[in-house]
């Protein structure tokens, strides 16, 4: 049965690993470049205006925020802090990065990760660090091609295509579809992924 994740609700903020929820249930991660969308597609996602904040500034998300679908605990999204802002200073940068890492490395409960990046700008340095770092764990990737409304329909197939040709090596681990927070685009595809994911074995991690 499809999750209902418009009873998203905010659960807590956290800095670092160490301070989010308690690691049991199943959670998914949203992660992204500075102004990729990220917030926009989970806003979209949830079909909720302001579930996670959006801002014209990049860089704006510098905690890991946790939120539980509806009052069940054990399903939890996570919009993880924007990566690779230039204005952000080297230390702050630093920081958010390595919690970043951890988190990936050592969340047991985190049953997959959605990976968002602008179709115009796809696959930069930061998003194929996320994508090693998934494999290194065999954690699930699932790439948004977000903006597609900026792009021609076959301007973005074309897109979309070359982003899956250049991650062949990982098409056991990836799955890859255009998205369009704008035009509603790709929302059910997004929906039935991560269905399969949060409706998994959930006592396997318990």
């Amino acid at each position: 049965m499809p999750l209902n994740y418009q009873s998203a609700r905010f659960l807590t903020s956290a800095p670092t690993l160490a301070r989010c929820p308690i690691d049991s249930g199943a959670e998914v991660a949203f992660a992204g470049r500075s102004n990729a969308g990220k917030s926009s597609a989970l806003n979209v996602i949830t079909r909720q205006k302001a579930l996670a904040r959006t801002s014209k500034t990049p860089g704006r998300t510098q905690l890991i925020n946790v939120f539980t679908l509806g009052d069940d605990q054990d399903r939890r999204l996570v919009d993880l802090p924007g990566y690779g802002y230039a204005k952000v200073p080297e230390k702050v940068k630093l920081e958010w990065q390595r919690h970043l890492a951890e988190y990936l490395e050592c969340r047991e409960s985190l049953n997959g990760l959605v990976l968002v990046m602008d179709v115009r700008h796809p696959l930069t340095e930061f998003d194929q660090t996320l994508l090693e770092v998934a494999d290194s764990r065999d954690l699930p990737v699932h790439i948004l091609l977000t903006k597609a409304d900026k792009l021609k329909p076959g301007a973005a197939k074309n897109a979309l295509q070359q982003v899956r040709v250049r991650l062949r090596e990982w098409e056991d681990l990836v799955t890859i579809q255009l998205f369009s927070a704008l035009k509603r685009q790709g929302v059910e595809e997004a929906h039935q992924r991560l269905d399969s994911w949060l409706e998994g074995d959930i006592a396997a991690h318990g």
